[in-house]
């Protein structure tokens, strides 16, 4: 059916405007910010100095690098990979051999290594996949793989939605409604950015809450000030300090913990693409092509970890916002990426962000969390999945039970050093595994049947 001018989407968002770019720029920016600042912090907590300002920087370098190596066209934002969070905490753990007694700066500075490492697998898959072709690697990744990995993005992180919301439900509440009303019966530019108005009204209201004196489900105040009244407007000193002292130092055990940690976030990737992909409409697996893609995120994963900061990952809550906003140029992304570089030279300003309550993140998490694994769904009826032939079904159900059974990972020794895969890790070898082993695996990538559908990444 073809769409109406209401709701057909725009390409490019220069006809709305520069102002209107902007803001949907500021928009994405607010997406990305909640949960790549939430990952030094997380890190920070297991002893390991992450700096959120070096952190900031390398989302906005990663996320200009990406766009050039896929030739300015994927609407893709790199944030801090969550994925890695259980490689930082097994290094800041490590007390034999050299990491006895060492600082745990030094110890960020190893497990950066690792993650160095772990961008470089990024650029093997890619040299594999320029060499045989996509066609013949995707055989071994169809929609019935990525699917329901696509789905497992969005319900792993489910849980922190929940979480973050169940410290004031209300406020929570009043950031739903907000995006839902601006986006149902939202007109105009109101209905562009859901996101944006459901933080900064939920904001307004968390604010004006605060000074009648009302507190979260804890008893805590609904927003602290404290640090934003300490930070300065601007921090070079800091972030340079961070940044020049944090290089990235190796040693065999912490590349063992970190480096098999990229199957996970390699299937991340490819599951993101394939979503971006959806939502869009265009096939960008295809053009510029996965070989590209893979390289942008894993030589911005390197590049990061080489200062000192964590890996970058395809941001599945730009992803959401593209889904909502219905905005797909690129060229917004790559104003959120400069608005990440201005930030991480502005203590004061990351600090006002960083003072939202979770409440409000959680809020948002849910239409955005909600949404990764709703694609999912898409990708798999879109692409016609058979799940009346058991093979399908079978890859399918070992799937979502890795990916939601393995709660706490898998853990083994190698070497005495102990290393833990993700449920998605384990999730995306166990569907791989399965679909190259079991009989009737007749996917043909980039095989279409019918013009309405929004990507062409294959049929059953």
């Amino acid at each position: 059916m073809k769409e109406t001018n209401s709701t057909a989407p725009i390409r490019d968002a220069r006809t709305l405007g520069v102002p209107k770019m902007m803001i949907l720029g500021l928009q994405h920016m607010f997406a990305m910010f909640g949960a790549t600042v939430l990952v030094p912090i997380l890190v920070n907590s297991y002893g390991l100095p992450l700096s959120i300002q070096t952190t900031l920087f390398f989302a906005g370098v990663g996320t200009l690098f990406f766009h050039v190596c896929t030739r300015m066209k994927v609407p893709a934002f790199l944030g801090s990979s969550f994925a890695f969070l259980g490689g930082f905490a097994a290094v800041a753990g490590l007390e034999s051999g050299v990491y006895a007694g060492m600082d745990p700066a030094e110890k960020l500075q190893y497990a950066c290594g690792g993650i160095v490492v772990a961008g470089l697998l990024y650029v093997v898959l890619a040299l594999i996949i320029k060499a045989v072709g996509v066609h013949k690697v995707m055989h071994y990744l169809p929609p019935v793989v990525t699917g329901p990995i696509i789905i497992l993005i969005g319900l792993n992180l489910a849980p922190s939605a929940v979480n973050n919301a169940s410290t004031c439900w209300w406020l929570a509440l009043v950031a739903m409604a907000i995006i839902i009303a601006a986006n149902i019966w939202g007109k105009g530019m109101i209905k562009i950015i859901p996101i944006l108005l459901g933080v900064v009204g939920a904001y307004l209201v968390a604010v004006v809450a605060n000074l009648a004196g009302v507190t979260t489900a804890a008893g805590a105040p609904l927003i602290d000030f404290s640090s934003v009244r300490s930070a300065n407007l601007a921090g070079l000193q800091p972030f340079f300090t961070d940044f020049t002292g944090s290089v990235a130092k190796f040693d065999l055990s912490s590349i063992l913990v970190m480096a098999p940690i990229a199957l996970a976030s390699m299937m991340e990737h490819i599951g993101d693409m394939s979503a971006i992909s959806a939502t869009v409409g265009e096939n960008f697996i295809e053009d510029p092509g996965l070989h590209r893609t893979l390289i942008g995120d894993g030589v911005a994963t390197s590049l990061s970890a080489v200062f000192g900061g964590p890996a970058n990952t395809t941001y599945g809550e730009n992803t959401g916002v593209l889904v909502l906003s219905r905005v797909y140029d690129p060229k917004v992304i790559r104003l959120a990426a400069v608005y990440a570089l201005i930030l991480s030279f502005s203590p004061k300003f990351a600090a006002v962000v960083n003072s939202m309550p979770a409440a409000i993140v959680g809020g948002v998490s849910f239409i955005l969390y909600g949404m990764i694994s709703a694609i999912g769904v898409r990708n798999v009826v879109e692409n016609r999945v058979d799940f009346t032939n058991s093979r399908n079904l079978i890859i399918a159900a070992v799937i979502l039970v890795c990916g939601l059974g393995f709660t706490g990972g898998l853990t083994f020794t190698v070497g005495g050093v102990s290393i833990t895969l993700t449920s998605l890790a384990i999730a995306a070898i166990a569907g791989i595994v399965l679909n190259a082993v079991l009989p009737g695996n007749d996917f043909q990538f980039g095989q279409s049947e019918g013009a309405d559908t929004a990507a062409s990444l294959g049929r059953y």
